[in-house]
């Protein structure tokens, strides 16, 4: 029905790119968060808001409070806990702000892609419509042609169509979607280049592919993992230890009248003794996980996959297209004892004369450069036998030839009968040496073998031996025979193989390994993988696939690459390995805190006080503004993620405790002493002393 409205143009926005962030907006986002209600979902940092809170109020209204002296000097003592109270509590709101600035700055890219779509919806009466994207439900068919962008997701349902994807993957490369097979997936959003094709919508208006990825690496839906969820609540348990002793500690002040520390300094020693540091970047830590899995062109549904990926026991991978190559080729032509080698190059070619696969094609390509010349067959004339996962053969009925089957040796010889010994021999030595036999047969009746040849990708031996270093170990699923599984398990060095495996072979062996209390992680592409990838752990569906399997899956490749599985697992290790360095770090640093704080508490103990630390009221804000400050330094590494090297558990831990644990400590000890050096000298320069007068003075007639 005529030309298309003004339909706005699939913008060239990748997930994988590190986005522009701006600086107003990140300082704009990390003030807001000073709301009690965003402050009440981060349970530490909540304590540090309402002590934070109550400095302020100790300091604007003393007499509230007959308790704590309301001298000058204590009142200036009390607005240097506000503002390096108000530091601490800032410096943790930045490092979430700018991990959710990066996820808001890649939203805002593609919802520019979203906006405006139109679709030309196919009506009961075969007559053309333009609609709003928004006005299109699951079941609508819209057609697409060149140059239109797709409404929402949907399957091709007859029909092909080259797309570019650039927007979601940020590779130029097209891509052909069509109907009938695995590749009928289309992404609503991207940009028809060629071909004409009729589109069944599978999504809702707001709930498409492109919707849930705005949300998500905006951050909208983060929920917090089982591993975040952990450590939190042992954050709160020791937050609440230490608010105990501190509190009792104050009630012995006021009951006995002892010379201890007033509350200020009480204040700053529960704040500095709380597990501040990671209690405050822990939700960065949390986004920037989830935000690496984007910039390797991943979608992840939640950050428990994510996670997950860190804890994986068992890896399950396919041969094809993961562990090898994945086009096999033909090499070899062995025919039946009894057939001519001209023949069977003909039969062989006839029977792959409407097969499109890679292998199909290769058939016909090698047998073509024997010498076979490709007969032009009549499409109406024929019947195809297509090729079924079950079944694992196709045909053709071809008249005045007869019935074409090429497959599995197994499922042949089930079809026509014993394979001649010479052939079995044959396919016995091909299938050692990591070759794939295909038999062909005529009216029953074998004719002979295609040897089909499979390359293991590079690299991918040193890949599983990293993955064997971390623990997890790899199983390889193909439809192979054992012989051929053997040989390419034994080249790519898979710690276990199945052979022979059918669709719901990958099913049953996720949950017999779930069962077995390990977490179990698996990719496909085909609706037949759909149960799988949704039993999995960590289920990474591919781009390309259909859409039950994306659907199922919790982590989507925007490449389809099955290999960035172990990519996967590698940034799920470094996740947690983050997260638990950077808690040895804050715990261990602790410590160093309790030497510069206890003297300053328990007048008069000069044992304790190995920092040589003179001014109690000096020390204490040294130490409350190391605290602060070891958040914004280690703000970077919650960002980018501590570098992982495959390594033992034993050899992470030693490792951590090394670099953070005792790196912590001495950092501590070190920054405490410099900062106490430089708050003194500061104290003694003449303005800074006139200035604190003038203050001291103001102070003094305020109520």
């Amino acid at each position: 029905m005529g030309d298309a409205p003004s339909i706005t143009p699939g913008a060239r926005v990748s997930v994988h790119r590190r986005p522009h962030t701006s600086g107003w907006r990140v300082l704009r986002t990390s003030l807001t968060m000073f709301d009690p209600r965003s402050e009440v979902h981060k349970p530490v940092m909540f304590v540090v808001y309402v002590f934070w809170l109550f400095t302020v109020a100790a300091f604007l209204f003393p007499g509230l409070f007959p308790d704590i002296p309301s001298s000058p000097v204590d009142r200036v003592y009390f607005l240097g806990l506000v503002i390096i109270l108000f530091l601490t509590l800032w410096f943790s709101h930045l490092g979430e702000a700018v991990a959710e600035a990066q996820g808001r700055a890649q939203a805002d890219s593609l919802r520019q892609v979203r906006s405006g779509i139109q679709g030309r919806q196919i009506l009961p009466d075969g007559r053309r419509q333009w609609v709003p994207a928004t006005l299109l439900h699951p079941g609508d068919t819209v057609e697409v042609r060149p140059g239109e962008v797709l409404p929402l997701d949907g399957d091709v349902v007859q029909g092909a169509l080259v797309i570019d994807e650039s927007m979601m993957t940020g590779e130029s490369e097209p891509v052909v979607r069509e109907s009938g097979g695995d590749k009928t997936s289309v992404l609503g959003g991207s940009r028809a280049l060629q071909g004409i094709a009729q589109v069944r919508i599978t999504s809702q208006p707001g709930q498409s592919f492109l919707d849930r990825m705005i949300r998500l690496v905006e951050g909208v839906q983060r929920e917090k993992t089982p591993n975040e969820l952990a450590l939190t609540i042992l954050l709160v348990t020791l937050t609440v230890a230490i608010l105990v002793v501190i509190l009792t500690v104050a009630f012995l002040i006021r009951v006995t009248g002892a010379a201890l520390a007033d509350l200020g300094t009480l204040i700053a020693l529960l704040v500095c003794l709380m597990p501040t540091t990671i209690g405050g970047l822990l939700p960065a830590i949390g986004i920037a996980g989830v935000n690496r899995v984007g910039r390797a062109n991943i979608v992840a549904k939640s950050g428990r996959a994510v996670e997950a990926a860190g804890d994986l026991d068992v890896l399950i991978l396919d041969k094809t297209g993961t562990i090898t190559v994945g086009n096999r080729l033909a090499s070899e032509f062995i025919p039946a004892p009894g057939i001519e080698m001209g023949e069977f190059l003909r039969l062989a070619t006839l029977v792959s004369a409407f097969d499109d696969t890679p292998e199909g094609r290769s058939i016909v390509r090698l047998a073509t450069r024997r010498g076979v010349t490709v007969e032009k067959l009549d499409p109406t004339k024929i019947r195809l036998i297509p090729f079924s996962a079950e079944r694992r053969l196709s045909g053709i009925v071809l008249p005045g030839v007869g019935e074409l089957y090429k497959g599995a040796l197994d499922a042949i010889a089930s079809l026509a009968g014993d394979i001649p010994r010479e052939l079995r021999i044959a396919a016995s030595d091909a299938s050692r040496q990591g070759m794939t036999p295909l038999a062909v047969s005529l009216d029953k009746r074998v004719v002979g073998v295609v040897l089909l040849k499979d390359v293991v990708k590079p690299g991918i031996k040193d890949r599983l031996r990293e993955l064997r270093l971390m623990g997890i170990r790899t199983v390889m699923c193909t439809g192979d025979n054992r012989l051929t599984a053997a040989a390419i398990a034994r080249e790519s060095g898979v710690d276990e193989f199945v052979a022979e495996a059918k669709p719901e072979t990958k099913l049953a062996l996720i949950q017999r390994v779930k069962r077995e209390g390990r977490l179990v992680a698996m990719t496909g592409d085909g609706t037949n993988d759909a149960p799988a990838l949704a039993q999995a752990d960590v289920g990474l569906a591919m781009n390309s696939g259909t859409s039950a399997a994306k659907e199922a899956g919790n982590m989507v490749d925007l490449d389809s690459d099955p290999t960035k599985l172990i990519e996967v697992v590698s940034i799920g290790k470094q996740l947690l390995i983050t997260r638990g360095a950077l808690t040895t770090f804050s715990v261990t640093s602790d410590v160093a805190k309790y030497f510069a704080l206890l003297p300053a508490i328990f007048l008069g103990v000069g044992f304790l006080n190995i920092l040589g630390l003179g001014d109690p009221r000096v020390a204490v804000l040294a130490t409350l503004l190391f605290n602060a400050l070891t958040i914004p330094l280690l703000i970077p590494i919650a960002l980018r993620g501590v570098r992982f090297r495959p390594r033992s558990a034993s050899e992470l831990l030693s490792r951590n405790l090394m670099v953070y644990g005792l790196g912590g400590l001495v950092l501590a000890f070190v920054g405490i002493k410099l900062l106490y050096l430089g708050l003194e000298a500061l104290l003694a320069q003449g303005w800074v002393h006139n200035l604190l007068v003038v203050l001291e003075h103001l102070l003094s007639h305020l109520p």
